[in-house]
């Protein structure tokens, strides 16, 4: 795990799927040296929610869309991907940076065997600490990412630690894993249509960190902030490490699932209703009964997010600059909730948040597309994670 192979050469054809809590999207992609990859084709298709959730059924309702994208994917005609990765969005892993240090009073030689020690006792730690909440009793658990951030020899970073002598070693590791029961319906599904080598698990938190931080390279403490349709996700950066992560259980079905039960109405009639809300197409009388629901909505969401901030922060600074990613139509509506007076009155922020879309405009020039391939926005991230890091001796395994 965590070791890189470098791509063969340039143009190889690949394919991913982007699994998130509310859809699914697919691509074919074609690596580029210049770091910018050509997406082919590309898909997305919704996960079918309901008014309540069964995690059991949740897990099977990725499998439809899932299947219907590897189908269109495979029938293309195009020809047979060299390799295949799935990018997992929450609920589908788990993540934790985890921070290894070792002190002795005289100097010690760093090796392979001494780091691998190291970095297996976190995992087992963080097996022990974190993934107990998330899992059932006898569910097995597969690590998917094992992601070597930084290392530091007596408080100085560097790239090269090995058979170097030091007093104090210092590694930041970014650690994900899945339920083996998600990966292997996933993988099921997707080798019915290729029967090609080994799939790739990725998650959207390393490759959207990842991503903003190369556009940015300015920006070194900024949120990474990911509305999916159940779950919100987020990240902080500081220095331009990836040092926290946290979740909660609120994401855009919980507006409107909160808006049909007020209402008594279908969740597509909730939605279609928020849509004209938003893009201030309705009528005075709809104006006047939906606001008190979503403003309530909002607060309850909005509560739960301040939480999320307060364990992350952990007596630091919050950054300011916040990176929001969220299934479309949703974006304006979490950004505005996010900048409420409220909001900022309550948290300890390093100024005013100034929220960045991570949509089709903000990545423009990142990735070309063929007239066949949609502008997903999660889908450009992905596909430029992969392809710079299949480029720059980067596949994840």
């Amino acid at each position: 795990m965590g070791i890189f192979t470098k791509a063969e050469k340039e143009g190889e054809l690949v394919a991913l799927f982007d699994i998130r809590s509310s859809s699914v999207g697919g691509a074919l992609f074609r690596v580029q040296k210049s770091g910018i990859p050509k997406i082919i084709l590309s898909f997305r298709e919704p996960i079918i929610f309901k008014k309540t959730i069964d995690i059991n059924r949740f897990v099977l309702s990725i499998i439809k869309p899932l299947n219907i994208i590897a189908d269109k994917i495979s029938t293309a005609g195009i020809g047979v991907p060299e390799r295949i990765f799935c990018i997992l969005s929450s609920p589908w892993f788990v993540s934790q940076t985890r921070i290894i240090n070792l002190k002795k009073n005289t100097p010690f030689t760093v090796t392979t065997k001494l780091i691998d020690d190291l970095i297996k006792k976190e995992i087992n730690i963080f097996e022990e600490e974190h993934l107990a909440k998330y899992t059932e009793k006898g569910n097995k658990i597969r690590l998917i990412e094992l992601k070597n951030i930084k290392t530091m020899l007596n408080g100085y970073e560097t790239a090269n630690p090995l058979d170097q002598k030091s007093k104090e070693l210092e590694i930041t590791v970014f650690i994900s894993m899945s339920p083996e029961q998600v990966l292997s319906k996933i993988e099921e599904a997707v080798k019915r249509y290729f029967h090609r080598g080994n799939i790739k698990f990725v998650s959207f938190a390393l490759s959207s960190f990842a991503v903003v931080r190369d556009m940015f390279i300015n920006q070194e403490n900024f949120l990474l902030i990911d509305v999916g349709g159940e779950v919100t996700d987020i990240s902080m950066i500081k220095k331009n490490v990836l040092r926290e992560s946290i979740s909660f259980p609120l994401g855009q079905n919980f507006i409107i699932r909160g808006v049909a039960s007020a209402l008594g109405s279908t969740l597509g009639e909730a939605e279609s209703l928020i849509s004209l809300l938003q893009d201030e197409h309705g009528d005075a009388s709809t104006e006047k009964k939906l606001n008190p629901i979503i403003d309530k909505l909002k607060m309850e969401w909005l509560k739960k997010f301040q939480e999320a901030l307060a364990n992350i922060s952990r007596d630091i600074s919050i950054p300011a600059t916040i990176f929001l990613s969220t299934e479309m139509g949703f974006a304006d509506f979490f950004g505005k909730t996010i900048k409420t007076e409220q909001f900022n009155q309550y948290t300890l922020t390093e100024s005013k948040f100034e929220i960045t879309f991570l949509d089709t405009e903000t990545l423009h020039g990142i990735a070309t597309f063929d007239k066949s391939a949609i502008r997903d926005p999660f889908i450009i991230i992905d596909s430029v994670y992969i392809n710079r890091f299949l480029i720059h001796s980067a596949s994840p395994r």
